[in-house]
């Protein structure tokens, strides 16, 4: 077996990571991911997304990088859907505590079939 590039070492011991807010002001964050892939946990073939992440910080923002290789991270990882976007939004609140914050997993047509899933603070309609 061949010696795991120096890629694959940082997004296996990929952290979230903060900085501190350089702001006070109340502006918004938005985050396209565009090549997130997960494998399906019954098929497992591959399934491909748009992470779209919008939030409000309060005292921290994410570092761009940790959060590129956060999300390498599933790219091995058998997981829904709903599990792995909930997730997400769950690892970012509890990281960030920010004012607001969504996270959009717009996956790729499969069968057939789109979805969409969107997780928020505040109530979806």
């Amino acid at each position: 077996m061949s010696e795991k590039r120096y890629g694959e070492k940082e997004i296996e011991n990929a952290k979230l990571e903060v900085w501190p807010n350089p702001s006070s002001n109340n502006y918004t964050i938005e985050i396209t991911f565009p090549e997130f892939t997960c494998l399906c946990p019954r098929s497992g073939y591959p399934d491909f997304a748009t992470i779209k992440i919008k939030y409000v910080p309060d005292k921290y923002i994410v570092e761009l990088k940790s959060l590129k290789l956060y999300l390498n991270k599933y790219r091995s990882v058998y997981i829904s859907h709903e599990e792995v976007t909930n997730k997400i939004f769950n690892d970012l609140r509890e990281l960030l505590k920010p004012k607001f914050l969504e996270v959009v997993g717009d996956f790729n047509p499969r069968g057939n079939v789109k979805t969409i899933i969107r997780v928020s603070t505040e109530d979806n309609p």
